[in-house]
């Protein structure tokens, strides 16, 4: 391919999309060019809105790295595109060298028991799209009257769900959460949030630096169910992992922090299952299985039911029990896992032959686990995988011009380039200096096409 630029569609714009971008443009064994196509008119993916609104510091990596590599020349940014709806993959397929998805993580993991899909009972992906202004939730009718919320999981995004339905507004006013979730939180009858964990205090699924967040929740209490947590000389004797030596400590030393009798608190409790969700016409109770942990056949320690239950009274359950992958029309698709079939970041049919010139990057390649930073290895893998089928002459070049390719979008979709996004972020920022707070988002997708439209980048 001497002599012309090797042209790839990248699929989702989010951090493992944008990671496999850097990579691509960092290599040296032929001249990119990139379009990176986004269903949303916004880009950067769960950066933008699946991180906890009171968690800025953790945001710094749009500016600090990713807005960087869209401003690259080589790199188009081509917003409020579907594939599968506005593009079928095969079209795409035939218009570069190489197309690479990286659409994350847009389902979730359900519960499995009976009563879950009684009115009140949400994903917590849900919730967390409705607090960050996602454009599909932020008319989510999420009621925030019962006086106590359930949240199935105890992972990190378990205890973000906690801490914003209790923090003080006040605090919220500063971030960038929506409006809409502002509102909804300022009217909420929330008391007490459970923390529903089926396992054990050293097997919680939450990191260090969350549950510490814990210690300095102002006017929140944190009570802790202690049964079987280890005492303070079990854990120097027995417990030798510092990361779980550092976690039980945490618990102990919440349970030990004086209680502020605020009126809201978190509830964290271990070794409990939901059997099921029970009410008239919406969530009312839920059924709760007490566990016991046992090791199986390879040493790996599980919760296996007591046989005892009790209820719960919960007018709102969320289901924080891990995010899935969703199938891409066109793109073999294992349910069962909820990734695209690939070997290494090569799409795969069902008789694990390579797709020629398809590949697969991020939580939709992997499993939805790990942090941001977490795709940046992941996605190095799959553009080493790219560049050695070019290198082995497996690409011929077919790809349409950058203006062809352009025109063919745009016959089908409005579409949003990277000034119509940088005026959105103009206003959102410009609101925000306003009301002294980072920016206010734009939520509704009519708003967000009419304020890219402004830059001239939207028919």
């Amino acid at each position: 391919m001497v002599g012309q630029p090797l042209r790839i569609a990248v699929v989702g714009a989010g951090p493992s999309g944008l990671y496999a971008i850097e990579h691509l443009l960092e290599q040296q064994r032929s001249a990119v060019e990139v379009d990176l196509y986004e269903r949303l008119p916004t880009p950067w993916g769960l950066a933008r809105l699946g991180v906890a609104p009171d968690h800025p510091e953790k945001k710094l990596v749009i500016d600090r790295h990713f807005a960087y590599l869209l401003q690259d020349p080589r790199v188009r940014f081509l917003g409020n595109v579907e594939i599968g709806t506005d593009v079928a993959h095969a079209e795409l397929a035939s218009w570069y060298d190489a197309v690479l998805y990286a659409s994350g993580g847009t389902g979730d993991v359900r519960l499995g028991i009976p009563g879950e899909d009684l009115p009140g009972c949400w994903s917590a992906r849900e919730f967390v799209g409705f607090y960050n202004g996602h454009p599909d939730l932020t008319d989510l009718p999420i009621d925030l009257s019962a006086d106590r919320a359930v949240v199935v999981g105890n992972g990190n995004v378990a205890l973000d769900v906690a801490r914003i339905l209790t923090m003080p507004t006040a605090e919220l006013e500063r971030t960038d959460i929506s409006d809409a979730a502002l509102d909804a939180l300022r009217r909420s009858r929330i008391k007490e949030v459970v923390v529903l964990g089926r396992r054990g205090h050293r097997q919680a699924a939450f990191k260090n630096p969350e549950l510490e967040e814990l210690e300095h929740l102002d006017g929140v209490d944190t009570v802790v169910d202690d049964r079987g947590l280890p005492s303070e000389e079990s854990i120097q004797r027995e417990v030798h992992d510092p990361e779980i030596r550092r976690k039980l400590r945490t618990l102990h030393r919440l349970i030990e922090r004086p209680q502020v009798s605020a009126g809201r608190r978190i509830m964290l409790r271990f070794l409990e299952s939901p059997v099921q969700l029970l009410g008239s016409g919406r969530v009312e109770q839920m059924e709760v299985m007490r566990n016991r942990l046992e090791r199986d056949e390879r040493g790996r320690v599980r919760p296996q039911p007591t046989g005892e239950t009790h209820l719960l009274d919960a007018g709102l359950v969320f289901r924080a029990v891990g995010f899935r992958g969703s199938p891409l029309p066109g793109i073999p698709f294992d349910d069962a896992r909820g990734v695209v079939v690939n070997d290494h970041g090569r799409v795969t049919d069902s008789e694990r032959n390579p797709l020629p010139g398809v590949y697969v990057t991020g939580w939709v390649k992997r499993g939805c686990q790990g942090i941001i930073g977490s795709n940046k290895k992941c996605a190095a893998e799959t553009v080493a995988c790219l560049l050695d089928d070019v290198a082995s002459g497996h690409f011929t070049p077919t790809a349409l011009s950058a203006d062809a390719a352009l025109a063919r979008v745009r016959e089908r979709a409005s579409v949003v380039r990277w000034g119509g996004w940088l005026a959105i972020d103009r206003e959102e920022r410009a609101e925000g200096r306003l009301h002294g707070r980072p920016r206010v988002k734009i939520t509704e997708r009519r708003h967000l096409l009419h304020t890219a439209s402004t830059a001239g980048e939207t028919p």
